[in-house]
């Protein structure tokens, strides 16, 4: 379980976070939403211990993870952020590689191999593990990335808008393989989305932010009405359901 207890961060004054409190269940898949500047990101990166909170605490599994050792907190968590940095001159598998480093400290056994293999093939990058960073697409490298954190093997993966730079067709697998990462091996899977139609498909549950506080939680058919976008969002919304899914519909 993540437990978030009354989490603040300011920046110069700025009060970025506002006494948020969060308990998120261990096993499947959760959806943060809201608007932009609503502390989603913000969140997760201080849940993963990439920034430091002003007050409050995190606990995983009951780790604090301000005084946890880093190499502890990372067979236990991992974080995709949005600004990764690439690395021109590094191969595919390379960058894969270094998902296993709190496991092998540069040292890769025959298990790390297995899972830099399995991560390759889970992702479909296989054709491109010898290739540069710098020689694929954007989704090609956020496929990467991907695969990087998911073969850390962590029981919790945190991903800040994953589906950055993937088509339609890339994001819909993208978000099936989430799907089944959660059903399949037991793992939480925490994503930050701005398509609250992915997060309503998806999700067991979904987090509703909002200047940063959290003024929903709940599953899909809780989250996805008209009156929760209103209050998220500030719009209008139909909202229509197909097959057991919510699915919005934006008019002003």
């Amino acid at each position: 379980m993540i437990d978030v207890k009354n989490i603040t961060k300011r920046y110069n004054g700025t009060v970025v976070l506002d006494g948020v409190s969060l308990s998120l269940p261990a096993g499947g898949v959760i959806s943060l939403i809201g608007a932009n500047g609503a502390g989603k990101s913000t969140l997760l990166s201080i849940i993963s211990r990439l920034l430091p909170m002003s007050s409050g605490t995190v606990e995983i599994d009951g780790l604090d993870v301000t005084t946890t050792p880093g190499e502890v907190l990372a067979r236990r968590l991992s974080i995709l952020r949005q600004d990764n940095q690439i690395m021109s001159r590094l191969t595919v598998e390379d960058l894969v590689a270094f998902g296993r480093y709190p496991h092998s400290k540069g040292r890769l056994t025959d298990e790390d191999r297995k899972h830099i293999a399995k991560a390759l093939r889970y992702l479909d990058l296989e054709p491109l593990a010898g290739r540069f960073l710098d020689e694929l697409s954007g989704g090609q490298r956020q496929r990467a990335f991907i695969a990087m954190v998911l073969c850390q093997d962590t029981e919790y993966i945190l991903l800040d808008e994953p589906l950055n730079n993937l088509d339609v067709k890339h994001a819909v697998a993208m978000m099936k393989l989430f799907r089944r990462t959660a059903d399949e091996f037991g793992k939480t899977v925490v994503l930050v989305l701005h398509d609250i139609n992915f997060a309503s498909c998806y999700s067991d549950r979904i987090v509703a932010m909002r200047d940063g506080r959290v003024v929903h939680q709940g599953p899909p058919e809780a989250i996805i009405t008209p009156d929760v976008i209103r209050d998220v969002y500030g719009v209008e919304a139909q909202v229509m359901e197909n097959a057991g899914q919510r699915i919005a519909l934006y008019y002003q």
